[in-house]
């Protein structure tokens, strides 16, 4: 498929964000390791979509050392997975992962890839959230299926998923979540995240913490009123793991510290790459 990396768009004022690889896994699960070229094209076609005159290409760079401070075992349930894996699946994920490098490299022809050793793509597109009147960033799209990436929708930040082809924004988010937008932290300190291995408070699911921040508020009002009034095991648990909200708000609230999650170094090579 052709794509053409000059193209302009008039009167643009959108940025694209692009999760690099979680954008590549729409390759992997067709089994695909030749798909640079129509991965490129996509990322061309989404910037005509969306009105984007700005394409940035977060990419992760292995677990975040920050987090792994935090909690050792975060995402090592991703590594116990693939050492179970056959030596065809894992010869798979190394020939995908070599055609995702290809990509990467194809991409940096074109647009700013930031990518850094022990850093997150999460990490990344939060902090470029955060500091969008300093990048001069009007409209931004988030080209992502990951829903920790819903931490940062605001006004003129919104979601794009692949997977759900569907659209997450501030006007549109309570089709999507029973929490306001700014409740989505709290919800997930007490939820967890299965997927990162980052555990919850036992007994607590979406409902019970839909119930909870609806009683007592945010996550950190909630530990300032442990412990609560209650016989039930997941309230008893709560009371015994209050910890556990902090630690999560640690790990999980991108936008209050992604940038100690990036690095000084890190952040100023962003902003020199984004003059």
């Amino acid at each position: 498929m052709a794509f053409n990396f000059n193209e302009r768009l008039d009167n643009a004022d959108g940025t694209l964000i692009v999760d690099a690889l979680n954008l590549a896994f729409r390759w992997k699960h067709q089994g695909r390791t030749d798909f640079r070229e129509d991965y490129a094209a996509t990322v061309a076609s989404l910037a005509n979509s969306y009105n984007c005159a700005r394409v940035i290409i977060t990419a992760d760079w292995g677990s975040s050392s920050y987090r792994k401070e935090i909690l050792p075992d975060y995402k090592q349930n991703r590594k116990d997975k693939y050492a179970e894996q056959t030596e065809e699946e894992k010869q798979a994920f190394i020939d995908f992962f070599d055609e995702y490098e290809a990509t990467l490299e194809i991409l940096s022809e074109r647009y700013p890839v930031l990518r850094f050793q022990g850093v997150e793509a999460d990490d990344i597109a939060a902090h470029l959230v955060k500091r969008k009147n300093q990048y001069a960033f009007q409209n931004i799209w988030l080209i992502s299926s990951d829903r920790d990436w819903d931490l940062l929708i605001q006004q003129n930040v919104s979601r794009f998923s692949y997977v759900t082809r569907k659209e997450i924004t501030i006007d549109n988010w309570n089709e999507h979540y029973n929490v306001a937008p700014e409740e989505y932290i709290s919800f997930k300190c007490l939820t967890g995240d299965k997927g990162d291995n980052v555990p919850g408070i036992a007994g607590i699911g979406p409902k019970r913490a839909e119930q909870l921040i609806k009683e007592y508020g945010d996550a950190m009002t909630i530990y300032d009123n442990v412990p609560l009034d209650g016989k039930y095991k997941y309230i008893q648990e709560l009371n015994e793991n209050a910890e556990t909200l902090l630690t999560n708000y640690e790990l999980m609230d991108l936008i209050t510290y992604c940038e100690d999650a990036i690095g000084v170094d890190n952040l100023s090579e962003i902003e020199e790459k984004l003059k």
